[in-house]
């Protein structure tokens, strides 16, 4: 399936220097990987019945939301450090 030469050109362009052993080595992988690759290609795959290949929506229906800003105040003033209703919070980025 592979030769010897294909090998050595591949470890080449890989830049990998390889013993006769480890050549010998590689070779028995390649062919057992490029044959497990021939078994994969000729397994036979039933078309998917329509529900497995349809996209839904799985998110929750909302019931009764809340208010707007129900809790903007009770979350505001447990921060240390607010002003109106926006936190401020150290200054992480700095631009440049």
């Amino acid at each position: 399936m592979i030769s010897k030469d294909d090998l050595k050109k591949l470890a080449q362009l890989s830049r990998l220097r390889l013993d006769a052993k480890e050549e010998e080595a590689l070779i028995r992988d390649f062919e057992s990987i490029i044959g497990y690759i021939s078994d994969i290609q000729e397994v036979v795959v039933d078309e998917p019945t329509p529900e497995e290949g349809v996209l839904r929506n799985v998110m929750r229906e909302d019931g009764e939301p809340h208010k707007r800003s129900q809790y903007t105040d009770v979350l505001t003033k447990a921060f240390q450090k607010r002003e109106n209703n926006y936190l401020k919070v150290k200054k992480i980025l700095n631009q440049k």
